[in-house]
């Protein structure tokens, strides 16, 4: 992709990842993504935000080159990640004259990672400023979001803010801006909820400090630019602030068919009452659009066989998936089933100490469902139904 011009004398100069498909060997990207660098020619000094993942950085290289790029004063690595910084040492080797521009915290990480002697950089303290002549960068310190050591970059006089991995959506396409905003919506969604949902608390904290700012373009590190930001600030912040809605997520596994029928009944008495459920058979489930759905659910019903008195490995899973992303969700409960005994209901619940939820009692039976377990099911369902117009959601 060449280099592309988001307004004057600042270019997107970075790559476009068309057929990649899995990120850290654990993120499933069914629509690829981008590595967004971004060139801003002041009118005495260059800056460039962010670099490229290592195996295109000839691209990011063949677009200096296009726009005629003889002189870097600052490389400002936002985020350490490798898909940020991965070529620092090929950029800095380039563009000799070039400073390093990080947080403290970051430029340790990146000593360790990458060998880069401690000269080459320029720490910079939360809201401090770097002047390129006519326009000024000013850094914004956002730790946890989603790493100890990040931080924003907003260039004050065009009212663009770079924020690093907040706002960013895994999507490779050839739009600058946003064009189909649903198309782009779920991207982010599925973003928020496999990367930044766990420090959702954080994410608050860097909401309220962005209300100090006008901000007329949002230029994320992955996925398009935003030239009309109020729809993905809204977005996240009811993401982040709202309380959960009167869902009910059901990931769960059905070996021989009984967990199944199980999940079945109480879908359709929850449905009956009006509560929204969303259930996936994780033999078969993208585990993206699991996270997605645990963003704003209510309850969480995980369902099991018994697997050598344990859940199935495909549970255990996605209770780790759960606890790791560490939803709103207030309310948790467990069915599945047995053949001779186990201690499904212990193992589960050990393994989601980071959600914060009241365990409605599980229904746990012997075989396949009988009258007696359906109307276990039958009144599982009721005490969902009454825990959610209790706490008043809708």
């Amino acid at each position: 992709m060449k280099p592309r011009e988001l307004t004057k004398d600042i270019y997107c100069v970075g790559a476009i990842d068309w057929d990649r498909r899995l990120f850290d060997s654990l993120v499933p990207l069914p629509d690829g993504t981008s590595y967004n660098a971004y060139l801003i020619k002041g009118s005495q000094k260059t800056a460039l935000i962010d670099t490229v993942n290592p195996p295109m950085q000839d691209v990011l290289f063949d677009n200096l080159n296009d726009l005629g790029v003889k002189r870097i004063d600052y490389v400002v690595f936002n985020h350490a990640e490798p898909d940020h910084s991965g070529t620092i040492s090929e950029i800095l080797e380039k563009y000799p004259e070039a400073k390093a521009v990080c947080t403290d915290k970051c430029k340790a990480i990146l000593i360790d990672r990458f060998g880069v002697p401690d000269a080459k950089f320029q720490v910079v303290a939360d809201k401090e400023t770097i002047s390129l002549g006519d326009r000024t960068l000013e850094f914004i310190h956002a730790p946890w979001v989603h790493w100890p050591e990040t931080m924003l970059t907003y260039l004050r006089e065009d009212k663009i803010l770079f924020p690093c991995d907040l706002f960013a959506s895994h999507l490779a396409i050839t739009d600058l801006f946003v064009r189909n905003a649903e198309q782009e919506l779920e991207a982010a969604t599925r973003f928020y909820a496999e990367i930044m949902m766990p420090f959702r608390q954080q994410i608050q904290k860097h909401l309220e400090t962005l209300k100090n700012y006008e901000i007329k373009i949002i230029a994320p590190s992955h996925g398009p630019m935003h030239d009309k930001p109020k729809y993905i600030l809204n977005a996240y912040n009811s993401w982040v602030n709202d309380p959960p809605g009167n869902i009910v997520v059901i990931p769960y596994v059905s070996m021989h068919g009984s967990t199944r029928q199980m999940v079945a009944h109480l879908v359709t008495n929850l449905t009956r009452r009006g509560v929204t459920v969303k259930q996936f058979d994780l033999a078969a489930s993208d585990v993206g659009k699991l996270a997605m759905a645990l963003v704003d659910a209510a309850t969480i019903v995980i369902g099991s066989p018994t697997v050598l008195t344990g859940p199935h490995p495909g549970v255990a899973y996605a209770a780790f998936l759960a606890n790791a992303v560490r939803p709103k969700a207030r309310f948790a409960s467990i069915i599945g089933s047995y053949g001779w005994g186990g201690r499904v209901v212990d193992a589960i619940a050990a393994m989601i100490p980071n959600l914060r939820v009241e365990i409605i009692p599980p229904v746990i039976i012997k075989g396949y469902p009988k009258e007696a377990d359906y109307k276990a099911l039958d009144a599982l369902a009721d005490a969902i139904v009454a825990k959610h117009k209790e706490a008043g959601l809708k």
